[in-house]
């Protein structure tokens, strides 16, 4: 009786040796969902479900990089993904796949309750909310939060020139910063909305509707006026080291959108 031949191993082509001699900056996996847990500051915790983009650096001597792993690290973590996991699992991945530097991406709806400005009814507002950690090849990490925020804008100049009204729309404030100690993503929230023309609400009755048209007229915006306003705040706040803030406004009255940016390192400032 012969016997049965052993089976050959599987040959690893991601691991075969590349002759080219270009070295990939990012190379991984792009919008995987999982479940996370979120501190949340009134609340304690939030559950939410986030969308991550994994990357490592590849040295210019490999073919490719294991897909199958980011996808092992990101399911052997708890079931819920939480900030205090967001670092060691950045920290593994660079290790398990054999590279000089890695970047992670958390991206999730973070839902804040608000309270209408008159009734008083509450309603629940989503935010999109980025949290971007960077491993660098000597090991630094660097951790990024990124809050877009809607609020309402009311143009100064048409205020100006009309006989009555004025023309105002729903922008979105997109804040992203380096932080050297905790801020709350509430924090962030509150600081772009108290610069805007007025808030926006996910539930509102007549009277509040009233109030916040009255608010928008009485605090006309430009979007250089937002951003300028923001950063002013952002640049006076010590936990922040770097800060991006852009401003578009979704204009009610024209086919484009206007749209402003303030980017600063603190740190090269010192």
């Amino acid at each position: 009786m012969n016997k049965p031949e052993k089976a050959s191993a599987i040959p690893d082509v991601q691991g075969s040796l590349d002759r080219r001699h270009i070295a990939i900056d990012k190379v991984g996996i792009k919008d995987i969902r999982h479940p996370i847990r979120i501190r949340d500051k009134s609340v304690g915790t939030q559950h939410t479900v986030a969308t991550f983009n994994m990357y490592v650096s590849l040295p210019h001597n490999f073919k490719g990089t294991h897909m199958s792993r980011f996808v092992e690290i990101l399911n052997r973590r708890e079931r819920e993904i939480s900030v205090e996991s967001f670092e060691p699992m950045l920290r593994e991945m660079v290790q398990r796949l054999e590279a000089k530097s890695g970047h992670l991406e958390m991206c999730f709806p973070y839902f804040i309750a608000k309270t209408a400005p008159v009734s008083g009814v509450q309603s629940l507002m989503d935010y999109e909310t980025t949290f971007i950690g960077t491993l660098a090849e000597d090991g630094q990490y660097e951790f990024t939060v990124k809050v877009i925020v809607p609020v309402t804008s009311l143009c100064p100049c048409s205020k100006e020139i009309s006989a009555y009204g004025a023309h105002n729309q729903r922008s979105h404030v997109t804040v992203t910063v380096v932080t050297r100690r905790l801020m709350w993503i509430e924090e962030i929230v509150q600081l772009v909305e108290s610069q805007a023309s007025c808030e926006v609400y996910g539930l509102l009755k007549r009277p509040d509707e009233k109030f916040v048209t009255e608010r928008a007229y009485d605090n006309p915006k430009f979007v250089e006026d937002m951003v300028r306003d923001v950063a002013a705040l952002l640049n006076a706040e010590p936990r922040i080291d770097a800060f991006v803030v852009e401003s578009e406004n979704f204009e009610s009255i024209h086919n484009h959108s206007a749209y402003a940016l303030i980017e600063r390192d603190k740190r090269k400032a010192d």
